[in-house]
């Protein structure tokens, strides 16, 4: 996929467009800022349709924002370890303030989640808390939680896994 642009969103997040071949879907990749380093040359690096949106967040609100604005086919989380499951958590309220000056709301209850795999797969790993897929399963979105090493693999497996994907 072909790097198209970046920018910043209104909470301050690191945004990035990656397109592929005419077709397939949109996907969202999103990752905390300490993970995120190597995910712009594996997205580079895969053959596909459809386009990915990159979210380089910081908390949930800007995840749930972009979930609504991109409406994905479905998201990737990029997390210090693979996870196939996790429990419902509860971040405690809390403001935050951008350093554009802006601010906004965080926190909040959301759903156990269960990683999407392909049919008849089953995860070895270990499920475990992760909030942004929590988050995401909160809107009714598949989700992935793998490493920033795995995510150009991780896509890969979905996009052959769904009609039209790659």
């Amino acid at each position: 996929m072909k790097h198209t642009r970046t920018w910043t969103d209104v909470y301050g997040s690191a945004c990035a467009s990656f397109e592929g071949r005419p077709g397939g879907h949109t996907w969202l990749v999103a990752a905390p800022p300490e993970l995120a380093h190597a995910v712009p040359a594996a997205l580079e690096g895969v053959d596909a349709k459809g386009s990915v949106e990159l979210l380089v967040h910081d908390g949930l609100t800007p995840l749930l924002g972009r979930l609504r604005e991109v409406q994905p086919r479905g998201v990737l989380i990029v997390a210090p370890r693979a996870l196939p499951a996790g429990p419902a958590v509860t971040l405690a309220a809390r403001q935050v303030t951008t350093e554009a000056g802006g601010s906004y709301s965080e926190g909040g209850s959301f759903p156990e989640w269960t990683g999407w795999a392909p049919q008849g797969k089953k995860s070895r790993a270990r499920g475990g808390e992760c909030a942004a897929a929590s988050a995401v399963t909160s809107l009714d979105v598949p989700v992935v939680v793998t490493t920033a090493a795995e995510v150009g693999t991780a896509l890969e497996a979905w996009l052959d896994a769904t009609p039209h994907g790659r």
